[in-house]
């Protein structure tokens, strides 16, 4: 996941980036409503608790019947908010649900900045992270991590590509990202290459939500920007012929539910869970739904040895 400066809702009203922008102008805790895909008009699937995975759920997280979960809201099409400004939906919010029910639970999404939810996990205000959070050593040093999709990187920029950007050659100019994300460390470690050729730094334009990164190429603050590929890809059909993708997906690698460090009883639930929704086809149909597919895993593995 990704970063950015912040641009005001009035801003980006003005500048009609789309639905997809506006929505990162709701505010406040939010948690989802469970039982229907409300941006992509379908109801989900039904499925049932299996006796065998409810079973191994931890007793403490058990019973309330509730997986509370920590998730970023500006993250479309993974997690982000409808147009009333409050419901949380989006790919990762609809599987999840379904790993929750498969689990005996129902799981209550409660919007945070991205870069709090580990954090957050770890000190018991959330039980889960559920954010397109890429798996990588720093974060399974932090916390338990539960495999369950692939994501690479994408750029993007102005239709026609105006600057003439070239990701490889980036050198001298505003790139937006959003804070926090691997495309952070992308960008600065190309950033760094630039500087050690005798080449002029990118700066780097770090925004809380990547709405605003987003945004902030549309406006021409920035030339181009990058993320995960599921999210950008989305980004640019949203803002109806105003971005084009740039160059192609690179460094792939999963996401993963994230847990407490000491909960790996609960991360292998998590995982069985997501591997019951691959075996009966409710995995694909989520993904599908949202025209995310490209990106299904088969084998979800609690902290999977990463590069």
């Amino acid at each position: 996941m990704a970063t950015r400066p912040l641009v005001s809702c009035a801003a980006v009203a003005t500048l009609a980036v789309t639905t997809l922008v506006l929505n990162a102008c709701g505010g406040g805790s939010s948690t989802s409503s469970s039982g229907s895909s409300a941006s992509s008009g379908s109801a989900l699937p039904s499925v049932t608790a299996e006796d065998s995975l409810a079973a191994a759920v931890p007793a403490d997280i058990k019973s309330d019947g509730v997986i509370t979960v920590g998730s970023d809201t500006t993250y479309a099409p993974s997690e982000f908010l409808a147009e009333d400004g409050e419901t949380i939906v989006g790919f990762d919010v609809d599987l999840f649900t379904l790993v929750a029910r498969k689990l005996g639970l129902d799981a209550e999404f409660q919007t945070a900045p991205f870069d709090s939810i580990i954090a957050g996990v770890g000190s018991g205000k959330y039980e889960a992270g559920v954010s397109s959070f890429t798996i990588n050593p720093e974060r399974e040093a932090q916390a338990s991590m539960v495999s369950y999709y692939s994501a690479g990187t994408q750029w993007s920029t102005k239709k026609g590509n105006p600057n003439k950007v070239d990701p490889d050659n980036a050198c001298g100019l505003n790139i937006a990202v959003q804070k926090a994300t691997v495309q952070v460390d992308d960008i600065t470690a190309r950033s760094e290459a630039c500087t050690s050729g005798g080449k002029d730094a990118i700066t780097i334009d770090q925004y809380d939500a990547q709405s605003d990164a987003t945004a902030a190429v549309v406006s021409g603050k920035d030339v181009a920007g990058l993320a995960d590929s599921p999210v950008m890809a989305y980004a640019v059909e949203q803002t109806r012929g105003q971005l084009e993708l740039l160059g192609d997906i690179y460094d792939a690698a999963p996401y993963g539910y994230v847990v407490a460090k000491d909960q790996t009883e609960f991360a292998q639930a998590i995982a069985d869970a997501v591997k019951s929704l691959i075996d009966d086809g409710t995995y694909e149909q989520v993904l599908k739904t949202w025209g995310v597919e490209d990106g299904a895993i088969d084998n979800p593995t609690v902290n999977p040895p990463v590069g």
